[in-house]
């Protein structure tokens, strides 16, 4: 297939020597070969930048400097990002299998696509091939995002200019900026998306949205927030949105 479609796969870390080699590793196991991966590390100081110079492929980049949250270093990824299209592998992420950007690529050959999404499996911290959860995402539709369906993020490529045109992550959103960034582009009436009904990642146990009570509290409350100022939905929104996770573990 042609590969003139530039896919930037920015990986934000931070103390990640124990794991950020497992996804280098599968960036660079790809069959896609017009890849750059770009690093925002928050100023580690364990051996991070030492295992990135010896792993990642020829075509990265890093960025090590102190930064305000992972939003932050979201949008200092797109800044930098060179490709058309951009998603996000973190430290504690992994590609399922070498086609998967490939596969994503493929769709984004249709200029009309502009963000492409599959499924992801939570999987142990300590074990790898323990799957936790599985998220299945479907179809996007409208009535959908209504009643709280999202794509997951670690899933989610999109065209750069895209990100460009809703101003980036919205840092004031310590937890849910990427829902905001969701509901922000998926309710617009042009906005085109494929789904592949595949898992794509595989993403260790123990993000910041679930680590306590406190947290999952304050993410529903900007969750609340983003549905509110998108006008996407309320408090039912967010109720279903919640239900979703349930079957996810099953």
């Amino acid at each position: 297939m042609s590969e003139s479609v530039k896919v930037s796969v920015v990986t934000a870390c931070y103390n990640s020597a124990k794991t950020i080699g497992t996804t280098i590793q599968s960036v660079n196991a790809q069959s896609y070969a017009n890849i750059e991966q770009v690093f925002i590390d928050g100023g580690s100081t364990d051996d991070t930048l030492d295992v990135i110079s010896a792993s990642a492929r020829k075509d990265f980049s890093v960025l090590s400097e102190p930064d305000n949250g992972i939003y932050d270093a979201l949008n200092k990824g797109v800044q930098r990002a060179t490709g058309e299209v951009v998603g996000f592998l973190h430290a504690d992420d992994f590609y399922t299998d070498d086609s998967v950007v490939e596969r994503i690529a493929d769709c984004f050959s249709r200029p009309e696509v502009q963000a492409v999404y599959g499924d992801l499996q939570y999987v142990s911290q300590s074990d790898t091939e323990k799957v936790i959860r599985t998220w299945k995402t479907k179809t996007f539709s409208p009535g959908r995002l209504k009643r709280g369906w999202m794509p997951p993020h670690p899933t989610l490529y999109i065209r750069k200019e895209w990100y460009e045109r809703i101003g980036g992550f919205d840092t004031q959103y310590r937890i849910a900026a990427d829902y905001l960034s969701i509901l922000q582009l998926f309710s617009r009436p042009d906005f085109e998306a494929v789904y592949l009904p595949k898992v794509l990642v595989k993403m260790r146990v123990g993000g910041a949205s679930n680590r306590s009570l406190k947290n999952i509290v304050q993410k529903s409350r900007e969750d609340y927030a983003a549905l509110e100022r998108t006008g996407v939905g309320g408090l039912g929104t967010l109720l279903s949105k919640n239900l979703r996770k349930v079957g996810q573990f099953i």
